[in-house]
């Protein structure tokens, strides 16, 4: 496949499935304006190269005027990992810009017990920063459909709290920036349809620390096996957290504010 039988795949063979709900989120939950210069972040991942290239669709075919710069940060991959990032890149016309830091360094050396949010969180910061450096107001991360539902039930199951992962989020730490995730919407097993389509293979995680992807993978057996009895499985996880009853809760925490539901309960 060459970078316009790729693109064309975007569009008319996954028009319903990706290019729809790539353009549906970016409606429904506002994350592009005009003037906007995003810096689309690229892990390496199948999902963050779809997004480059989706982006690279709505700057060309839609009505929003806004830029783009493609930063790929380097953590400490192995120089194969590296390549394979380039080749990708060239191979689907994605001008990125590479910058090194030593986050796997850094996090192993720390030895924290949650080394995948411990580097999450490190990689955000430099992203940020980076992308402020050169002039841009949002990141963009290439979480989809199946992240969002996924960190639902491991905030349930193993943090004993109701959050997820939200499509628009203004940064604390950095003033006028905001993260975006435009794949909100689109499920996993469609991205993984799309590449294999077009014969493309990405990265994975890459890092030698990951100790947490053994929760997810439980998450995702345990939505994999409720599928086969409720087809409407995913979409109920995803809908639960915009339809919390706030009458029928026994709290919730607002900022540093802890309400109980018995606070009023005689009034």
């Amino acid at each position: 496949m060459n970078v316009k039988d790729i693109e064309r795949s975007i569009i008319k063979t996954y028009r319903k499935d990706i290019w729809r709900k790539f353009t549906e989120a970016i409606n429904l939950y506002n994350l592009v304006k005009d003037g906007d210069k995003i810096a689309v972040c690229i892990s390496g991942g199948k999902d963050s190269f779809l997004m480059a290239k989706c982006f690279q669709e709505l700057k060309r075919h839609g009505r929003i005027n806004f830029d783009l710069e493609f930063l790929v940060m380097d953590p400490g991959y192995s120089k194969k990992n590296v390549k394979i990032i380039q080749d990708n890149a060239f191979k689907l016309g994605i001008p990125i810009h590479i910058f090194p830091s030593d986050i796997f360094a850094s996090v192993q050396a720390m030895n924290p017990k949650s080394p995948c949010y411990m580097c999450a969180r490190m990689r955000r910061g430099y992203l940020y920063s980076m992308a402020q450096s050169l002039g841009c107001n949002k990141i963009a991360l290439g979480h989809h459909f199946n992240d969002v539902i996924e960190t639902i039930l491991m905030g349930i199951f193993y943090n004993g709290k109701i959050e997820t992962m939200l499509p628009r989020i203004k940064s604390e730490n950095f003033v006028g920036m905001e993260l975006i995730r435009p794949m909100y919407l689109i499920k996993e097993c469609s991205i993984i349809n799309w590449a294999n389509y077009n014969g493309l293979c990405f990265i994975g995680c890459a890092c030698m620390l990951k100790k947490e992807d053994s929760k997810r993978s439980e998450i995702k057996n345990l939505i994999k096996d409720l599928r086969k009895s409720n087809k409407f499985i995913e979409f109920n996880i995803f809908k639960s957290v915009e339809n919390i009853n706030m009458k029928q809760i026994m709290g919730y925490i607002d900022m540093d504010y802890r309400y109980n539901y018995l606070d009023d309960y005689d009034e």
